[in-house]
């Protein structure tokens, strides 16, 4: 994708420190291609069409998915030093992702911009007065498929095809996505569990399990309703806090950075 003045890798690194330290808040936050999603759940709002919520085998099944794309990314890369092809200080090469290192751009995509005013290297989908017109994750298909002559029927059938979904599921991308995997990395080793400073929390004698939490949810994440304890360690966790906004439980949700609570619902 298109970066300029700022070092890929170093990008990369950034937003991988800011999921250790604090969670998914690039997710919910900053991540333009949730923009996007949002825009469109915003539009079928105004449309006043209901949204389909997966069943949740199939949600939790979808989100595992990240972890797979993300080995097949790293194998991709180990592959080369393996094979001889590449040292581990290899920096320069690291810091703007050319090879072996181009296959870390896959986590940059969801920052990829659908207008540019020039022609990017690896295409885009179509052309208007100069204004170039892309998509998230078109560019790694443009890259890896180029010798195919399917390279753009497959980049429009993607782009129509997570548009469409996302239409009617919320934050439909989000459950494949490997950019923000870190924290349920972190999560799995007992010792590094208190890296995370941001993080949301639950009153666990306010709640009164009516589901609100549940049914808001974007990502469909069910550990705010289930979860017997304070803090709420998930990785499907995004931070949008919509739960807290709708908790309908005074001071029941909460958002902590450390100890220092950050935002809460004020209902009743």
């Amino acid at each position: 994708m298109t970066i300029i003045g700022i070092w890929k890798g170093v990008l990369v690194l950034a937003i991988f420190g800011m999921t250790i330290f604090l969670g998914r808040f690039f997710c919910g936050w900053i991540c333009p291609f949730g923009l996007y999603m949002d825009t469109i759940t915003g539009l079928r709002n105004l449309l006043k069409r209901p949204h389909w919520p997966l069943p949740q085998k199939l949600n939790q099944t979808l989100h595992k998915t990240r972890y797979v794309i993300a080995l097949v990314i790293l194998v991709i890369v180990l592959l080369s030093f393996i094979l001889g092809s590449a040292t581990i200080f290899d920096l320069p090469n690291f810091i703007w992702l050319r090879p072996p290192f181009v296959p870390f751009t896959f986590f940059l995509e969801p920052l990829q911009p659908f207008i540019l005013p020039w022609k990017p290297p690896f295409g885009a989908l179509f052309e208007i007065n100069g204004a170039y017109f892309t998509y998230p994750y078109v560019g790694e298909i443009m890259i890896y498929l180029q010798k195919s002559r399917f390279v753009l029927p497959i980049a429009y059938i993607f782009t129509t095809a997570t548009l469409v979904v996302s239409f009617k599921v919320r934050r439909f991308w989000c459950r494949f996505c490997p950019t923000g995997i870190s924290l349920s990395i972190i999560n799995r080793f007992k010792p590094l569990r208190a890296l995370p400073l941001l993080s949301l929390n639950k009153d666990t004698q306010k709640c009164t399990k009516c589901g609100i939490c549940k049914r808001v949810c974007p990502v469909q994440v069910t550990e705010i309703y289930e979860n017997k304890t304070g803090k709420i360690r998930t990785s499907m966790c995004i931070l949008c806090l919509r739960c807290v906004e709708m908790c309908p439980q005074k001071n029941c949700l909460s958002l902590k950075f450390t100890n220092k609570t950050l935002y809460k619902n004020y209902n009743q």
